[in-house]
């Protein structure tokens, strides 16, 4: 009986001290950095592609997904450069995740690639790739980039 509370206890422990670690995706896209910031910064142009609908307040961010709602805080913001958003859920852990957007325009050949920067457990990292793989694709689509 020690053992298995022992046990449980352990592994209480161990999700609670997991960390999640950042990483960063770069896509290409075929549009200008101001047209793409717009979809990146604004309510509607988060809408029509990484929340079925998206609702703000200064700088306090609701996004809802069906049933589900999650807060952000807006945490940085350069105009056609970079937005960061950092979850406010009420969780302790929330202060130290973010996730941002940066996008980058190529001095001579004026391509336009976005960098998403975004934090996840090691064993999820393949999931959370898939999941912005599959955002940035509606996004290209809905900027007719893809």
């Amino acid at each position: 009986m020690a053992l298995k509370l022992f046990y449980i206890y352990y592994n209480h422990n161990i999700a609670f001290m997991r960390k999640k670690k950042l990483f960063s995706l770069e896509y290409v896209f075929q549009s200008s950095s101001q047209l793409l910031y717009q979809y990146l910064s604004t309510p509607s142009g988060l809408s029509e592609w990484f929340a079925d609908n998206v609702n703000s307040r200064g700088e306090s961010f609701l996004f809802i997904w069906d049933d589900t709602e999650e807060k952000a805080k807006l945490i940085q913001n350069k105009s056609n450069e970079r937005i960061r958003f950092q979850w406010d859920n009420g969780n302790e852990d929330d202060a130290n995740y973010y996730f941002e957007f940066k996008i980058e325009v190529d001095e001579i050949t004026k391509d336009v690639s976005l960098l998403v920067s975004d934090f996840s457990y090691e064993d999820e990292y393949d999931e959370s790739k898939l999941l912005w793989d599959s955002l940035i694709s509606d996004l290209k689509q809905v900027l007719g980039s893809s």
